[in-house]
């Protein structure tokens, strides 16, 4: 593609060069670089990319996008200076890539609790509707049921374009893809066209970055903001930053609630395990999941299948036939007869809403024993307050290790006891080592009660000093209730 047919929707401060000229690739790493590459260089949080305007000359690169000029310009090279480039690199992907958002309908979701499950429950509805479909995920991306695994909650603005361009090559009608509030923020979503917009809840999260809760609100507001009047917005009228998401859009707006009047209404009827009975619009539907967090889950995926023209009844039909996300409230039962769930929960409110739903199960008729710890190299702040929810609504708690990366696991241990009272301390005991608490609530248990094991929900490893090591807590559970058989 030609250079000047790239850059025509951004606002150049400078070039020096040749516009038209052939532009092979774009990168955002300099070691990616080849011939006739545009490479733009990105103030990062942690690098600067125009120290390695050099090294991508050196690979090839022939267009260099930057927010400052070299000292030393090279010959044959193009320079395109910008206020921005971490605003510019999404438009300029966008049209590097043929625009694949507007090839689509692109549905995003944000918020701090439940991306993964509507992302994941919208795709798999619309793939069993006999639409060909795409996800962007924390789990994993997939193109129609090719999985391509996830690095980034929402990948860069390169990559992004690249794997929505693979899903329009393939077919794609629909694709539904988490929003991160990094990902909205560093604008990696800049550019693309979206259909609809759905937003969960708002709790602390991600504080080690945007340092304020109002940062991080205001991130997450920024995506509706830049919704076209041809999308939707829907939003959750029960979380106090519901209607603040939507006040500045020009999207449709729709809400939903389990409270208050709503376009989208639900009631829980009947709660299990395995499943609920809900009240969704007037109409009674069976679902495979379970928590009243679940159900106003499945509110912003059944709004959204309407607003994308699905009838009703077709939507509650489907509904009833979707599974659990993978290391969402997922139960693993024990020979003895008590219930573990691992679940994904790694934020106060989501560890509180876990929580609740074990205990409108239960009923009182069980105790429940929970196992938790806190991501190094993470907002510190949380820490506390995660065992705060874990002591308030456990009979027994174990605090353990997650992922420390490159912190001391006892120290992020230390950091969650300081959050509980002295006379708090008599339920909890800490195990470093996350197999051995896991095992060891195993041996608590007694028939009826149930294990939470939280924080780490469909990974596979467990991150330590920069190394991955396997690490999976439904295959840890497995493993225990074998050797106990």
């Amino acid at each position: 593609m030609r250079l000047k047919e790239i850059i025509s929707n951004i606002h150049l401060l400078d070039a020096v060069g040749d516009l038209d000229r052939e532009v092979k690739g774009i990168e955002i790493d300099s070691r990616k670089a080849e011939e006739d590459t545009l490479f733009a260089a990105i103030r990062g949080t942690q690098v600067d990319g125009h120290r390695f305007i050099p090294l991508a000359i050196e690979k090839g690169a022939s267009i260099i996008l930057c927010e400052q000029l070299p000292e030393q310009l090279s010959e044959g090279v193009t320079y395109l200076r910008v206020a921005s480039t971490e605003q510019a690199i999404g438009p300029v992907a966008t049209a590097f890539y043929g625009n694949p958002s507007a090839k689509v309908k692109l549905v995003g979701v944000t918020g701090t609790n439940g991306k993964t499950t509507i992302a994941t429950v919208l795709y798999n509805m619309f793939r069993a509707m006999g639409h060909r479909c795409g996800l962007l995920s924390t789990v994993c991306n997939y193109i129609n049921g090719e999985a391509i695994p996830a690095t980034h909650t929402t990948p860069d603005a390169i990559e992004l374009n690249r794997l929505l361009g693979s899903m329009v090559e393939q077919g794609c009608e629909y694709v539904f893809m988490e929003c991160s509030s990094h990902a909205i923020h560093q604008h990696r979503i800049g550019g693309l066209t979206f259909a609809g917009g759905i937003f969960t809840n708002l709790t602390r999260d991600h504080l080690d970055y945007h340092k304020t809760v109002e940062a991080y609100r205001d991130a997450k507001k920024a995506f509706f903001d830049s919704l076209p009047k041809t999308a939707f917005a829907i939003t959750n009228a029960d979380d106090r930053n519901g209607m603040v998401m939507v006040q500045n859009t020009k999207a449709q707006v729709r809400t939903y609630s389990m409270r208050t009047m709503a376009d989208f209404r639900a009631h829980l009827l009947e709660c299990h395990f395995e499943g609920m009975y809900l009240e969704i619009n007037g109409k009674e539907v069976g679902v495979q999941f379970t928590g009243k967090f679940n159900v106003s889950n499945l509110l912003a995926v059944y709004g959204a299948a309407v607003m994308l023209g699905k009838t009703p009844d077709e939507v509650l039909l489907v509904l009833s036939t979707m599974k659990s996300v993978s290391g969402r409230l997922q139960p693993v039962h024990s020979p003895e007869g008590f219930t573990a769930i691992v679940d994904y929960a790694h934020t106060p409110d989501a560890l509180a809403n876990v929580l609740s739903a074990i205990h409108e199960v239960l009923n009182g008729k069980g105790q429940v024993i929970t196992v938790c710890g806190a991501g190094g190299n993470r907002d510190k702040g949380k820490r506390p307050l995660m065992a705060q929810e874990a002591v308030r609504q456990s009979d027994k708690v174990i605090i353990t290790s997650d992922n420390p990366r490159f912190e001391d696991p006892q120290a992020i241990i230390d950091d969650m006891l300081a959050g509980i009272t002295p006379t708090q301390r008599k339920k909890v005991i800490s195990i470093t080592d996350r197999r051995e608490a896991i095992r060891t609530a195993c041996m608590m248990a007694t028939k009826g009660d149930v294990i939470l094991v939280a924080g780490k929900g469909h990974e596979d490893y467990q991150e330590i000093e920069g190394v991955k090591h396997h690490f999976n807590d439904r295959e840890v559970l497995e493993e225990i209730f074998k050797e106990n058989e």
